[in-house]
């Protein structure tokens, strides 16, 4: 049986990173240990893993994680009064696969898309 998944996306800097999650999205640090080149950061039930790329170009940078939650509203409207990107192509709408869904881009673009069923 399937219980969890922590999806791994890659960061160029884990500075730049946490800050973005932790100072703009809310997450925390989960682990107290620094790994040098490895992030773990979690926001109520959402875990997600950073690995160091310093390499990685955003343009060709094609990681994605699809996130449900459930006041997708009020989240989104936070996001919008504390002055967060919101992905050009992707502001909070519904979608013909039933679901209100809205987008944004990571700082290196990463796409996080959430999304509640309708």
């Amino acid at each position: 049986m399937l219980t969890d998944i922590h999806p791994k996306l890659p960061m160029r800097n884990k500075n730049i990173t946490k800050n973005y999650y932790i100072n703009e999205l809310g997450f925390t640090e989960l682990v107290n240990v620094d790994y040098k080149e490895y992030l773990i950061l979690k926001k109520d039930n959402i875990e997600i893993h950073f690995f160091e790329f310093k390499s990685l170009n955003p343009k060709e940078n094609y990681g994605q994680v699809y996130i449900r939650l459930e006041n997708i509203e009020a989240f989104y409207q936070s996001l919008l009064d504390n002055d967060i990107a919101i992905h050009p192509n992707g502001p909070l709408q519904n979608k013909p696969w039933g679901h209100k869904e809205f987008a944004l881009l990571d700082p290196d673009s990463n796409l996080l898309t959430f999304g509640k069923k309708i």
